[in-house]
């Protein structure tokens, strides 16, 4: 996986809107105006991801490309290094259960009825 590769597939979920609301190097991925994921342009090592607390220690204590993200709350996000040891299907499953993350936080009437397959 790659920083393109991920911003990619970002888009190809349901709703999934891209922006740039700090400057001109952070991408932000929304469903419905709430961030599921960003990424750095001038640091395309990594992408930062929306994850379940108790989920989220779990990858942390099984790979070590993924770690508490850098400013952001480490309880709930995730800091995954592109060219680690997370293999290209499980990234794009973390991207999937960072989108569902924040879809079921939204109220039920806006919740995206089809939601992207998660992980285990």
């Amino acid at each position: 996986m790659n920083i393109e590769t991920f911003r990619e597939y970002c888009l190809t979920l349901p709703l999934t809107t891209e922006d740039m609301p700090y400057d001109d190097t952070v991408v932000t991925f929304r469903l419905k105006g709430k961030i599921f994921a960003h990424i750095c342009l001038d640091k395309p090592d990594f992408a930062t991801m929306k994850c379940d607390p108790e989920r989220s220690t779990e990858l942390r204590e099984q790979y070590s490309s993924i770690e508490g993200a850098w400013h952001w709350n480490k309880k709930y996000w995730n800091q995954v290094t592109f060219r680690g040891d997370v293999s290209d299907e499980l990234f794009r499953s973390l991207v999937r259960h960072a989108y569902n993350e924040v879809n079921k936080k939204l109220p039920k009437k806006e919740r995206v009825t089809e939601l992207a397959e998660t992980f285990e």
